[in-house]
């Protein structure tokens, strides 16, 4: 199963990949991912969660190599990938050499808490100032 989000205010996309994938999941999340990127700009950020993926079959590579296409011409800037057991690292190094033609940043981290701190999630987000005069509640 292949789950796709997004965080537009962030600007980061989400790919969680679970269980055995096959071709079929891979180009329905592709289909997904089309959509959301539309609500991301240049130099989003992209999180591939690989933590809870048992297995993918091989004919996923061409699927896999769509999306990574995919994400570059919508130029994402960084990719941070989850990958907790690197014996199930399933080629994603040798596939980003010939997809991701601009060449975003790539950080491959064990755990989620190191994706988000290599994503900047572990920072505060800044609130936008707020206008006018403070009045206590009920008060107009």
């Amino acid at each position: 199963m292949i789950i796709a989000s997004a965080n537009p205010p962030r600007q980061l996309v989400q790919v969680r990949m679970l269980g055995h994938v096959v071709p079929v999941q891979v180009a329905q999340g592709c289909t997904e991912l089309t959509s959301l990127l539309a609500g991301v700009a240049d130099g989003f950020m992209l999180l591939v969660d690989l933590s809870e993926l048992e297995s993918m079959d091989i004919a996923c590579a061409a699927e896999m190599g769509r999306i990574m296409e995919l994400c570059s011409q919508h130029r994402v800037g960084l990719v941070v990938r989850v990958v907790p057991d690197p014996t199930k690292d399933i080629g994603m190094n040798i596939l980003s050499a010939f997809h991701y033609h601009h060449r975003p940043r790539i950080v491959t981290c064990r755990t989620l808490l190191e994706a988000g701190q290599a994503l900047g999630l572990d920072q505060p987000t800044t609130q936008p100032e707020r206008t006018g005069t403070s009045r206590p509640p009920g008060q107009p």
